[in-house]
């Protein structure tokens, strides 16, 4: 069964024999486990075993841990850390039997990073789920990230005015564990006087964090505010330019393959299975192919090359090139900018 963060408490009121945690978000997952926690504790569950899939990890000391008497307690919570989410072969016949007895004095909890496909549809994750409770944590973006933040805000009851509310989103966005440290300092700087963006201002720096990826979904859909703000994060950062370039260009050579098929009147239908691209990208390429004609592609592709060639010939980063290669996925931008070019 799978539930989201947001929704776990209302279905916290049995406790089932297995939840699976797995994500990118740390702040996600260490508050999904404590409401766990919290909730296995209230039912008698006093003891905890911590277990880590590492070199020197063996699958028999969980079977062990899940037969074992208690010393201290008639219940035992036991968490197992995959840091790979891959248990192997072993692994996945010890997890596939571990839950066929059932034990109601054993709650077992497994945390690892975000899955693929590949690993939802194994048989031992499929076991567990028939068990338990899928948790996913992937850190929420855009409206999500919004409603996320209005659900903290609410819980500290806090009051910022509409500018400030703005502003924490825009400082925080992809960094729930600093947004939510960050609301719990305005709670004791200002617990009940509402927060203008002047006053937040003075309080925090801008702590966003983001990825590679979500600077190509920015541009793609063409939101060049967001995408100029990721940028700079990325840069503030440390990110490795060549990294950022080598997105941008498997970027532009999607779209040039799918705009070349398109030009020829191949409908887009039939190429999302040829370029293997899933159901959740498809509406941003269809913005993107929209936007920008075949030429306008070719443009930013030499562009690009631009770029890359200084950084291997003469060791340039060239952040502000790569800021005008990225304003260039806004058709508008070609009129004005397109007669630039690189030295």
């Amino acid at each position: 069964m799978r539930v989201y963060p947001d929704q776990l408490s209302r279905h916290l009121n049995q406790l089932l024999p297995c939840y699976l945690i797995f994500g990118d978000d740390p702040w996600l997952i260490e508050t999904t486990k404590d409401q766990i926690r919290q909730f296995a504790k209230r039912q008698g569950f006093d003891e905890k075993v911590q277990l880590i899939q590492d070199t020197s990890f063996n699958w028999n000391d969980l079977t062990q841990e899940w037969h074992a008497m208690s010393l201290f307690s008639s219940k035992r919570l036991i968490e197992l850390t995959l840091p790979n989410a891959k248990p192997g072969a072993e692994g996945s016949s010890a997890l596939q039997s571990l839950l066929q007895i059932p034990n109601p004095d054993m709650l077992l909890i497994i945390e690892g990073p975000k899955l693929a496909n590949e690993q939802t549809n194994s048989k031992w994750f499929k076991a567990l789920d028939t068990h338990g409770m899928y948790i996913p944590c992937a850190t929420p973006e855009g409206d999500q990230f919004m409603r996320w933040l209005d659900s903290r805000l609410q819980h500290f009851k806090l009051q910022l005015q509409n500018d400030a509310r703005a502003m924490l989103y825009s400082l925080y966005e992809g960094n729930l564990l600093a947004a939510d440290q960050a609301m719990q300092l305005l709670q004791l700087l200002s617990p009940t006087k509402p927060v203008s963006a002047d006053e937040l201002n003075h309080y925090f720096e801008d702590q966003s964090r983001f990825t590679v990826f979500q600077l190509s979904d920015a541009l793609l859909t063409n939101k060049q505010q967001s995408a100029q703000h990721m940028l700079a994060q990325l840069n503030g950062e440390g990110t490795a330019l060549p990294i950022l370039l080598w997105t941008l260009f498997k970027e532009l050579n999607l779209l040039l393959n799918l705009k070349n098929e398109q030009v020829q009147g191949v409908a887009l239908n039939t190429l999302w299975g040829k370029y293997r691209i899933w159901d959740k990208r498809k509406p941003l390429y269809q913005a993107a192919l929209q936007r920008l004609t075949l030429e306008q592609i070719e443009h930013m592709l030499v562009f690009a090359s631009k770029i890359e060639l200084n950084l291997k010939q003469q060791g340039k980063e060239d952040w502000t090139g790569l800021s005008h290669l990225c304003l260039l996925f806004d058709p508008k931008a070609h009129q004005h900018l397109a007669h630039i070019t690189l030295d």
